[in-house]
């Protein structure tokens, strides 16, 4: 059995930065544990899988299709990056014909759509609430150490932690943080998250950057992940609370980097716009 597989660098427009992901396209079902063992061997932090949901359904003319996303080491339920990745294998690659794409997911039906040379992701605007410190006083110390924290917060939703460095620090400081995201998995001991995010607060004065993240999940067996779509479903929501606005644009600062453009919306809901890149395309034979 052959499978079209494609690598597409996410949130960016040059190849070899932004968020990698594999695409896999599947003609016909795919043993259950086949879908781990493809991410495991391609070893990035998602791999997406598209699938037909119809017998007669086109890659080049059907607007309506399966995904899921698989980590090395488990199935996750919502993958920002990868489900852009997906929808730029569809629209340039296979030249889908659709203006709007669908894709039934597990965080229920998501839309991507072509804006001039951005696709925008519809995504679940997910709410983060205050978190008492001394639960993860353990896990904020193996991750930023002394470093003052001015506000926690925690996405039941998602299990994300949401930890808001001082306004005192720039986008230096969280770039040249050093974590050991593997000490994470002992530090951490509510059981109860499966991402932490670190994010400082942007220019200012209203140019640049709204504000700036980096993203960590061991708990699924991503030690850091470039750029994170999902963890911006989360960090929408607060931003746009924080600072009083609905359109943002957030850069996430990790060694590859990604720009996000983010239109909070008022129906509980989030467009996370990106550009894509992508840089391998071939064939998986099983």
């Amino acid at each position: 059995m052959q499978i079209p597989i494609f690598t597409v660098d996410a949130f960016t427009n040059r190849p070899f930065s932004g968020n990698p992901a594999a695409v896999c396209l599947l003609e016909n079902d795919l043993d259950e544990d086949l879908h781990q063992k493809i991410a495991a061997e391609m070893n990035l932090s998602e791999t997406a899988f598209i699938r037909k949901l119809k017998p007669g359904d086109d890659f080049t003319k059907s607007s309506c299709f399966g995904l899921r996303w698989f980590t090395p080491a488990s199935e996750v339920p919502l993958c920002g990056h990868a489900t852009l990745a997906s929808a730029a294998v569809l629209f340039h690659v296979q030249k889908n014909t659709n203006s709007v794409l669908t894709f039934v997911t597990l965080s229920g039906e998501l839309k991507a759509r072509q804006v001039k040379d951005h696709i925008v992701l519809d995504l679940p605007l997910y709410t983060a609430y205050p978190q008492e410190l001394k639960e993860v006083e353990e896990l904020i110390k193996a991750a930023v150490g002394d470093m003052v924290v001015q506000d926690i917060r925690y996405s039941p939703d998602t299990k994300k932690l949401l930890v808001r460095l001082s306004d005192t620090y720039d986008r230096s400081v969280l770039e040249n943080l050093k974590v050991n995201a593997q000490h994470f998995l002992s530090a951490e001991k509510t059981g109860k998250l499966k991402g932490l995010i670190l994010t400082v607060k942007g220019n200012s004065s209203g140019k640049g950057h709204d504000f700036y993240s980096r993203y960590f999940a061991p708990w699924v067996g991503v030690l850091e992940d470039p750029v994170t779509g999902s963890a911006h479903a989360v960090l929408s929501s607060y931003w746009s609370e924080q600072l009083g606005k609905k359109e943002m644009l957030a850069f996430q600062c990790s060694r590859r980097g990604g720009e996000l453009k983010i239109s909070v919306r008022g129906d509980g809901r989030v467009d996370i716009a990106g550009q894509t890149a992508v840089v391998f395309r071939g064939n998986l034979t099983l």
